[in-house]
């Protein structure tokens, strides 16, 4: 007798926890494709391709559950996820690369100099390849005039010689395609630097400008 009433206490403490448990699931609702309003204690099969609400013991909104994804819309949507923190990661490297500029360059004045040092080494290398120039230019005319005593025929002066005006001539154009290439680093230099100052000049007004109504809020 006793053994029989307490099992029935056992049984209904058991009843009571597992009502309590579910209880503490909450209630999800949804409307399936045929128009029909579901509610269970758990998310709902019939409304997987659909939104679900999950509602608190009292009927309150606890969370929306979105319909679950096929393997191409969850594709889509993790391309979409790696675009946008690709591009929050480029906003946070070009604001890293404009705070750097602008402690490289607080002012123009500042920026007008390095540009000036980066020309003046471009310049001072031509400087030093138009000297070479000069020098193989005067060293041609020499070998011009020891060709003219086998009366300008090149193929009748000695290996040695023919060698010398070979040698001379593909120093000269080495030294006119090194000249050339230098004065495009200087087209490349003054074009970096400009859009550097374009970019600065910006900056700058940023720096000094007061801040919006917009901020003040």
């Amino acid at each position: 007798m006793r053994s029989t009433f307490g099992r029935h206490i056992f049984a209904g403490l058991l009843l009571g926890f597992l009502c309590a448990g579910a209880g503490a699931q909450g209630i999800y609702t949804c409307v399936d494709a045929k128009g029909r309003r579901l509610t269970a204690d758990r998310p709902i099969a019939e409304c997987t391709d659909r939104e679900q609400r999950e509602l608190t013991k009292d009927g309150m909104l606890k969370r929306k559950i979105g319909p679950t994804l096929t393997a191409e819309e969850r594709a889509v949507e993790e391309e979409k996820n790696r675009l946008a923190i690709e591009e929050k990661n480029r906003q946070a490297e070009e604001r890293k690369r404009e705070r750097a500029l602008l402690v490289r360059y607080p002012d123009k004045a500042a920026h007008d100099k390095e540009r000036a040092i980066a020309l003046a080494v471009i310049d001072e290398t031509i400087k030093v390849a138009n000297t070479n120039t000069e020098h193989l230019v005067t060293q041609r005319r020499k070998l011009d005039l020891d060709v003219e005593f086998f009366k300008g025929n090149p193929d009748k002066a000695p290996l040695t010689l023919r060698r010398q005006l070979e040698e001379n001539e593909t120093q000269l154009q080495a030294q006119k395609r090194f000249v050339a290439n230098q004065e495009e680093e200087k087209k490349r230099i003054n074009t970096r630097f400009d859009e550097e100052l374009v970019k600065l000049r910006a900056l700058w007004a940023q720096r000094v400008s007061p801040p919006s109504a917009t901020a003040k809020k």
